[in-house]
């Protein structure tokens, strides 16, 4: 009895081992063209938020410790992922492209790219990954949706049910409030990023 428990265990041990060996030989092959795909996704979302910069630089004083408590001090359950310098063909900074998850999705986090330029005016927005229901809250992803953010300059959005009265009023996606809420949240919590740390031309 106790030979075929050592038997069996010995199998095991053996088929686990190989398993791990053959996952890690397959996450060598793919990790290498899983980053260039992620990498390309975040570059459009960054042209797409700032057309008329040429390249985009990594914003070397963010820390993600203090954005993470800048958020919560602000009430936001959102995370600042990462920040972008947007530039021009000179190398002259243009404003900031950040990556914000909101975190209060209907279906699940929202992770999108926001690019405000230095006078804290805010292009848009760009989503990189999505679950909200299909003809509802993906919506988000519509121009006429992420439309109505750009080209505002305000403190904060909020939104309404009905037509805009104001700059900072966001129309509400019909049937979608909670995906609307989200991506005003993120978008505000972007604003407050700025403001915070950015404004002034930090870079």
């Amino acid at each position: 009895m106790n030979k075929k428990i050592v038997h069996d265990a010995l199998i095991l041990t053996a088929f686990t081992l190989v398993i791990g060996l053959i996952l890690g030989i397959v996450y060598g092959i793919t990790k290498g063209p899983i980053d260039e795909a992620n990498k390309k996704a975040a570059q459009t979302a960054y042209q797409a938020v700032f057309a008329d910069a040429s390249t985009f630089e990594a914003y070397t004083d963010f820390d993600a410790a203090q954005a993470e408590e800048l958020m919560t001090e602000n009430g936001y359950s959102d995370e600042i992922d990462d920040v972008q310098v947007a530039e021009d063909a000179s190398g002259n900074p243009l404003g900031y492209v950040i990556t914000v998850t909101a975190k209060d999705g209907s279906q699940a986090n929202i992770t999108f790219s926001v690019g405000i330029a230095n006078d804290g005016t805010v292009n848009g927005y760009s989503i990189t990954s999505i679950s909200e229901t299909p003809g509802l809250g993906d919506k988000a992803k519509t121009e006429e949706f992420s439309g109505q953010f750009a080209g505002k300059q305000v403190d904060a959005f909020s939104v309404v049910k009905s037509a805009p009265a104001s700059d900072s009023e966001i129309e509400a996606i019909s049937g979608a409030t909670i995906t609307s809420k989200a991506m005003t949240n993120g978008v505000n919590a972007c604003i407050t990023y700025f403001q915070n740390v950015l404004e002034g031309g930090a870079n």
